[in-house]
């Protein structure tokens, strides 16, 4: 599904990325694993495009990526879920999935939206509440429910359960591991137990390296 090879990358003149090399498979969980600045981020940010200036091979679904703007690698199945989250503020919790849904050709938005409704029930109850008025952890919810409105293939997660209340990880974690079940790929930078203990592969990063198992 997704075949990354000697991938380097760089912000203005530092380098982060010295030829990192790896595959997700179909239904795949991989977890990203490393101490701060290990290179986690700049991985993920530089699958989807945005930020990093790339060198290398990227490749889903057999397509070559590395050129491409970050909307198409979208149209392609990529989802990505910033640590940051960048949920529009002002608008509430229905307005920002109807919009995610909006942005996938031929896509039934209705369905879609039940299903990541039936997700995160949480939710449901919150349709009418402005993001900028939820919690840290509501907000990671909608993110993930906001990428997963354009139906991906791949899911790019960076720390999806850090610094939130126990409780909603574990809420967030069932949901990424029902996610796999369904045949979703995921490549999440996360250090949570509950991820890592279920992760097909473990690939930590150090320096902006793999290394080797």
């Amino acid at each position: 599904m997704l075949e990354v090879n000697q991938l380097c990358a760089w912000w203005a003149a530092a380098q982060a990325l010295f030829g990192v090399s790896l595959t997700v498979q179909p239904g795949e969980l991989v977890v990203l694993q490393g101490l701060n600045g290990a290179g986690k981020s700049t991985l993920l940010k530089s699958l989807i495009g945005m930020g990093p200036s790339v060198t290398g091979s990227i490749r889903y679904g057999g397509v070559e990526l590395l050129s491409q703007p970050s909307y198409v690698r979208a149209q392609a199945g990529l989802g990505y879920v910033p640590e940051d989250r960048r949920l529009f503020a002002d608008l509430t919790v229905q307005e920002n999935l109807l919009i995610a849904g909006g942005t996938r050709r031929k896509v039934n938005s209705q369905g879609q939206f039940d299903q990541v409704l039936s997700m995160f029930p949480a939710l449901k109850t919150m349709l009418h509440r402005n993001a900028m008025q939820m919690s840290g952890g509501e907000q990671q919810m909608l993110s993930i429910a906001r990428t997963l409105m354009t139906q991906p293939t791949l899911l790019l997660l960076d720390e999806p359960c850090e610094g939130i209340a126990p409780v909603l990880v574990e809420s967030i974690a069932t949901a990424l591991l029902a996610l796999k079940a369904q045949g979703i790929a995921l490549l999440i930078a996360e250090q949570n137990e509950i991820l890592a203990s279920q992760a097909d592969r473990i690939i930590t990063l150090s320096a902006g390296q793999a290394v080797p198992l």
